[in-house]
């Protein structure tokens, strides 16, 4: 997945703002939570994405091929993931893992705000 075609299919996510940060990095929010981020790797030359994943996600992609825990974030506690190649996860699987990032980060937003948002539909 090149850096467009990343930022391309988070644009198209419900919601989402874009900024540039953390050394020309790819910030993907959802209500000002990153939900993903996508730069190159210091160790090679390749478009890594980092994303939020669920409990059993992480646990799984740690140990594949192509994935690891996401730098400075796992290292806090946090369930991200990285994932440096395809080997594991094609770029369908990818946008699945990221559309799902988005959803998660998007439930941990206040009530209040996803119904600012539309991201749920608010009670009469």
């Amino acid at each position: 997945m090149t850096r467009e075609d990343f930022d391309e299919y988070c644009r198209g996510l419900p919601h989402t703002t874009h900024v540039v940060q953390w050394g020309n990095a790819s910030v993907w929010k959802v209500g000002g939570k990153v939900f993903t981020v996508g730069g190159w790797n210091d160790e090679k030359d390749a478009f890594c994405v980092s994303f939020k994943t669920s409990d059993t996600s992480f646990e799984i992609l740690s140990e594949q091929p192509g994935c690891r825990p996401a730098p400075y974030l796992a290292s806090r506690g946090m369930k991200w993931i990285q994932r440096t190649s395809e080997e594991t996860l094609s770029d369908a699987d990818l946008k699945a893992y990221l559309a799902e990032s988005h959803r998660i980060v998007a439930a941990g937003l206040t009530k209040k705000l996803q119904r600012e948002l539309g991201l749920m539909e608010s009670k009469s």
